[in-house]
């Protein structure tokens, strides 16, 4: 288990490490623009939130806890977000397409963080999504032979596998804190919310992930994985052997 001074340290690292060659011209053909784009759009408005009501959640749970550091290190994470939308604006741009304002899955999770004041449910909810980006973004990398959209997608997934581990940590010691009581209805409460959100992010990007060549099958048993190296792994009192990387 990390410390928040440690997760500060560690973004603040990464954010030094400059991996896309922006001198790269984009290859993509209009078969695979005609694939990607909605979604790429989509998962680019997802990408550009301020962040201001999980900056709100984290700030009350944080003081709460006596660890204002952890503040700091979400105001960090929510900048590494960014920075994968603010690259795929710029990839949409250079491919002379446009930025969308607005897209029902965004809408529908904007609404959610609007009403949302509880850190366990902005967790739980951003170790989801943060999963289901691994296999969206390897699925958008294989669905083309663009190098500079490759790599764009290869630096997003490097960030996105310590984001799970700095959400899944976080969670474990919401979740350690609980009654044993509470601790049994949110093991099903935890497994329905991830497999629920889980098929929304399918049945919005489908075409997407099967034009990568993940068919419904294979993003269901790649869930269920993700889901037993997080949540179940949390919710079965293995907090202290998470793996730095998932």
């Amino acid at each position: 288990m990390h410390t928040s001074n440690y997760w500060i340290g560690y973004f603040q690292a990464n954010a030094r490490h400059k991996r896309v060659n922006w001198a790269l011209a984009p290859t993509i053909t209009q078969d695979e623009i005609a694939a990607v784009l909605p979604s790429l759009q989509a998962w680019q408005l997802g990408e550009t939130s301020e962040g201001e009501h999980l900056i709100a959640a984290s700030t009350k749970y944080a003081y709460r806890l006596g660890d204002p550091d952890y503040v700091d290190a979400v105001k960090l994470f929510i900048k590494e977000e960014q920075k994968h939308g603010n690259n795929l604006g710029r990839y949409i741009d250079k491919i002379g397409q446009k930025r969308v304002k607005k897209d029902w899955g965004d809408t529908l999770f904007r609404k959610v963080r609007y009403f949302n004041t509880s850190m366990e449910l902005w967790t739980l909810a951003v170790i989801v999504v943060e999963s289901t980006a691994q296999i969206f973004y390897q699925a958008l990398k294989d669905a083309t032979q663009c190098r500079l959209l490759k790599e764009i997608c290869t630096d997003i997934l490097i960030d996105e596998a310590p984001h799970i581990v700095f959400q899944t940590e976080r969670l474990a010691i919401i979740f350690e804190g609980k009654s044993n009581f509470s601790k049994s209805w949110r093991k099903v409460a935890y497994k329905h919310f991830f497999h629920a959100t889980s098929l929304l992010v399918w049945y919005g990007h489908k075409k997407l992930f099967m034009a990568g060549g993940v068919t419904f099958d294979m993003y269901v048993k790649k869930m269920q994985y993700k889901y037993k190296k997080t949540i179940a792994a949390i919710t079965i009192a293995q907090v202290n052997t998470l793996p730095l990387y998932m």
